[in-house]
């Protein structure tokens, strides 16, 4: 399949169902039709209307969004971001909020290279924002990256945390979300070596892969059931023409959705059939807990093949996390080198995606660490989104998350530091 002709007879798929839906809509709400009392047509319109909406919402990065920050003042200050470091596969980005006091917690939220955008921590970032000076890593849709900018595997990754972490300086606390967890470990053990003064004060690690054997799932068993040809056969395809990435090895955002979809197919059909049924009624709007939740679930980006094959062979097949055997740049990582960075790990009972089990893995790798500086949790009850994103994480993991910060800070818990412009709005 890797060929630009499969690629875009994807994209040739969707954007033809988004044409069809265009034209439901727009035959559906001719105004000749409203002379005949048939609800075929207001079916017509609302099928329209949500199909074009779902397969138009694949190929676009979804907006921030963030609410404005309501502060000690008493004010609400609005929220921007600034590039930090920019580069060609990911920008460190900075949510500014001017004219506030800003926290002493400086967080950095790693987001997962996984299928969806940065954005999809959306909720995590609101809910850190009034209590942190926040970052996070914003990846980029590998269709839009020339292959003139090379290559991208999971050692690319690691140094660009380690760069980020770097230009951050040693007061910053890290927050990992699944997929770069067993990463930012090893980039954390990394500086341990090359530059300790660079390193973290504290490292959380949630619902992460660090060793994926711990507790299988259906993620695991799969990674092991193909062998590495047959998942470059399959899943790897080269972009076709109509993006700049223009012939690079990705494994296309839309084979990824059809993958997460066909999941929980039933789940899904039932989902839209209802919307249809709620935009025929009037009932649906365009900030619906249907649109809200799909309009991040349908925004995927492609991932670099070499990023995708290096995860499954090195992360889950070979575990070289889990053994302690990970290299970058041909130098052997030593997680055990961690001595001063205090780890926690958080996980949830229902986590059908990294069991339970998995992250807590890094606390034994942690040979350096004393005691003292390991915690981990447990939720229970909670799934894979709801550690971090979810009720769970609102009402009980985000603070013990902000209090284990708070106790390896070594300075007043949210003490405010100047305001980065108290002239600003």
């Amino acid at each position: 399949m890797r060929y630009m002709a499969t690629y875009d007879l994807m994209e040739t798929i969707r954007n033809t169902n988004q044409w069809l839906g265009a034209t439901a809509l727009a035959m559906g709400a001719y105004p000749a039709f409203s002379l005949v009392p048939n609800p075929a047509f207001a079916w017509m319109q609302a099928w329209g209307e949500v199909t074009e909406r779902t397969f138009q919402r694949m190929v676009v990065k979804p907006d921030w969004n963030i609410p404005p920050v309501t502060s000690s003042d008493g004010q609400d200050h609005v929220v921007a971001t600034e590039v930090v470091v920019e580069r060609n596969f990911g920008d460190l980005l900075h949510f500014v909020v001017p004219g506030r006091d800003v926290p002493e917690r400086k967080v950095l939220l790693v987001a997962p290279m996984s299928g969806h955008y940065a954005t999809l921590l959306r909720s995590t970032v609101i809910s850190l924002l009034p209590d942190a000076d926040l970052y996070i890593t914003d990846w980029h849709n590998a269709r839009d990256i020339p292959v003139s900018a090379g290559k991208f595997d999971i050692e690319d990754y690691t140094l660009y945390l380690v760069d980020f972490l770097r230009e951050l300086g040693p007061d910053t606390h890290v927050i990992a979300v699944c997929q770069p967890a067993p990463l930012t470990l090893a980039a954390t053990a990394y500086l341990a070596e090359e530059d300790p003064e660079a390193q973290p004060r504290s490292l959380t690690l949630i619902g992460g892969p660090i060793d994926p054997n711990a507790a299988p799932t259906d993620v695991t068993d799969f990674g092991h059931r193909m062998t590495m040809g047959q998942l470059e056969e399959i899943m790897i395809q080269r972009v076709g023409f109509k993006y700049p990435g223009v012939g690079r090895l990705v494994y296309p955002g839309l084979l990824q959705l059809s993958s997460f979809i066909s999941m929980n197919a039933e789940t899904h059909t039932k989902a839209f059939t209802d919307q249809i049924g709620r935009v025929a009624r009037g009932e649906a709007a365009d900030h619906d807990k249907h649109n809200k939740f799909y309009d991040e679930y349908l925004a995927v980006m492609d991932m670099p093949a070499e990023f995708y094959l290096s995860t499954v062979e090195r992360i889950f097949k070979d575990g070289e996390i889990a053994r302690n055997e990970f290299t970058v740049a041909g130098k052997k990582v030593d997680i055990g080198k961690i001595t001063t960075v205090a780890v926690k790990t958080v996980e949830g009972t229902k986590d059908d995606i990294s069991a339970p089990g998995q992250c807590i893995a890094a606390l034994d790798l942690c040979t350096g660490l004393p005691d003292s500086k390991k915690a981990s949790h447990v939720e229970e009850g909670a799934g894979h989104y709801g550690i971090f994103a979810g009720k769970s994480w609102r009402r009980n993991i985000r603070p013990l998350v902000l209090d284990f910060i708070d106790a390896n800070s070594g300075k007043k818990p949210g003490k405010p530091r100047k305001a980065a412009n108290k002239n600003a709005a």
